[in-house]
C-alpha cells in the first residue's frame, strides 16, 4: 500500500486543489486496449474537424498552472505544465502520441478535460508519496534518461517518495524509475486542478473516464481523493 499526502505548505499555499488518484490492479498492458484506441481517435477526428481543440493559456484551466508554475520559480513557457504542452503538441501535430495502453488512456483523458494527468508504476515506488515544496538536495532521473541525474530548485513542488523525486514543477515531467509501461500492474493514476470549486465537476468526469477505460483490462480500480481538508489517501 502507498499513501499520497498533500504537504500542510502547499496545500495552504493552493487551498483550492483537489487531487484525485485512480487505483488500478492487475493491469494487464500488452493486450490490445480498444476502448482507449478509439477514444485516442475520436480526439483527433474532433481536433481535425474543429469540433473541438486543447486548452490554450487562455484557458482558466492552463492559466491557473502558469501562474502557479511561477510561484515556485518556474517559467511556464519554458518548463510547461504536463497538459499544456500535450495539448500544444497535439494541436500541431494533429495527433496524440502511442505510449502504451496505460499512458495513451490517462493521456486522452487529460487533454479531453484540460487537466494535468500522469502515473507511477507503483511497484517500483518505495515508502509514501508526498506532494511538497522541494529542499533542493533530492534527485531526479528524468523519464527516458536513466543517465541524468538532476536536483530540483529549493522550493520547486514535487512528486517524491523515500528514494528520490517522481514529478518535477509539480506535473512537468516524470521519473524513468516509476514511469508506466506495457508490464506494469500496479499502478496510480493522478489527475489535478487547482481549482476543486469550478472544475471539480471536470475533475470528478475525467476520473470517471479513465476508470471506464481501465477496467476492462484490471482485475481491481479504485478512487481517492486529496484535499486541504483530507491531505492523504492510501492506495
Amino acid at each position: 500500500m502507498t499513501t499520497f499526502r498533500i504537504s500542510p505548505a502547499v496545500a495552504d499555499a493552493f487551498p483550492d486543489t483537489l487531487i484525485t488518484v485512480v487505483g488500478a490492479g492487475g493491469l494487464d498492458g500488452r493486450a490490445p486496449w480498444p476502448r482507449t484506441a478509439a477514444a485516442m481517435e475520436e480526439l483527433e477526428r474532433d481536433l481535425a474537424s474543429g469540433a473541438w481543440s486543447p486548452a490554450d493559456e487562455s484557458d482558466p484551466r492552463i492559466e491557473a498552472w502558469h501562474t502557479a508554475y511561477r510561484s515556485f520559480g518556474t517559467n511556464p513557457r519554458r518548463i510547461r505544465p504536463s497538459v499544456d504542452a500535450l495539448g500544444r503538441r497535439m494541436a500541431k501535430k494533429g495527433t496524440l502520441p502511442r505510449i502504451s495502453p496505460a499512458v495513451d488512456s490517462y493521456n486522452a483523458v487529460s487533454v479531453r478535460h484540460g487537466l494535468p494527468a500522469g502515473a507511477f508504476d507503483l511497484d517500483h515506488v518505495t515508502g509514501d508519496i508526498g506532494i511538497r515544496y522541494a529542499e533542493g538536495t533530492e534527485t531526479f532521473t528524468p523519464l527516458g534518461e536513466p543517465d541524468t541525474v538532476e536536483n530540483p530548485k529549493p522550493g520547486e513542488i514535487i512528486y517524491a517518495d523515500t528514494t528520490d523525486v517522481l514529478t518535477r514543477h509539480w506535473n512537468h515531467r516524470d521519473a524513468h524509475r516509476t514511469r508506466v509501461t506495457e508490464g506494469s500492474t500496479h499502478v496510480a493514476f493522478v489527475l489535478e486542478t487547482l481549482h476543486a470549486t469550478r472544475d471539480g465537476h471536470l475533475l470528478e468526469a475525467a476520473a470517471e473516464e479513465l476508470r471506464g477505460l481501465l477496467i476492462p483490462h484490471a482485475a481491481a480500480t479504485t478512487v481517492h481523493h486529496l484535499t486541504r481538508k483530507q491531505p492523504e489517501a492510501t492506495v
